[in-house]
């Protein structure tokens, strides 16, 4: 049985990836040159100084400290903006976590998101649900690192193999893996690392509905067949 359940926010607990596609592209273009649907794809779960990098190398220009800054105010300004008016949770997400917070598992936020971003889209969520939150700017190496996962779950007082985490993005499966989590993959599209187990192989779909927290107790226990 795990002991604790961490959660990605984004593109798994919200469906914000939309949003966060939509300041991205304008990003890119502020910059000289709309990136591909390949290289935004790129960005997803990363932290925004990933982001700007390559979509500074996507348009060929250089970006000072100075307008590194600016551009990421007006990044989060207009997230700011999208998350108020667009932001949606995912199906099946509000009934499975009450079941589980009603349950008294302890359960922790685990985003690359900065703070002032994160906190609207965890209130809209329910903070109520969580145990504790830390997101990308309140640790020195955000995802693919390792260091958020580890970092979550000692603050809940286990090792990260005693926790089960939910991951949509190759950048987060990546971090959650490698900090020795057992990791269950939602991605949109695209494979889940050898160390990870699928949503869609044990659920048939990415979705939440129908999902309990005795599915859970059984995809944590198939890491060990």
């Amino acid at each position: 049985m795990y002991n604790a359940v961490l959660w990605d926010m984004d593109g798994t607990l919200v469906d914000s990836e939309p949003l966060w596609e939509i300041a991205t592209y304008e990003l890119s273009e502020s910059l000289g040159r709309r990136i591909t649907p390949e290289f935004r794809a790129r960005t997803i779960g990363g932290t925004f100084q990933n982001t700007l990098q390559l979509c500074a190398d996507f348009a060929g220009v250089s970006v000072s400290a100075e307008q590194a800054e600016q551009l990421q105010r007006q990044m989060f300004t207009r997230m700011h903006e999208l998350l108020s008016t667009r932001l949606e949770l995912r199906p099946g997400i509000e009934k499975l976590l009450s079941e589980l917070a009603n349950s008294g598992t302890p359960m922790m936020l685990v985003t690359n998101t900065a703070r002032e971003l994160a906190d609207p889209a965890i209130e809209a969520i329910g903070r109520d649900f969580f145990t504790s939150t830390i997101c990308g700017d309140e640790v020195a190496n955000g995802k693919p690192n390792p260091e958020i996962y580890r970092t979550a779950a000692l603050r809940l007082g286990f090792q990260p193999d005693q926790c089960l985490a939910f991951e949509d993005s190759p950048t987060g499966m990546a971090s959650a893996t490698a900090a020795g989590c057992r990791v269950v993959g939602l991605p949109e599209r695209g494979e889940v690392p050898a160390e990870a187990l699928d949503m869609r192989d044990l659920h048939g779909s990415t979705s939440f509905l129908g999902v309990t927290a005795a599915d859970l107790a059984a995809w944590y226990a198939a890491f060990d067949n």
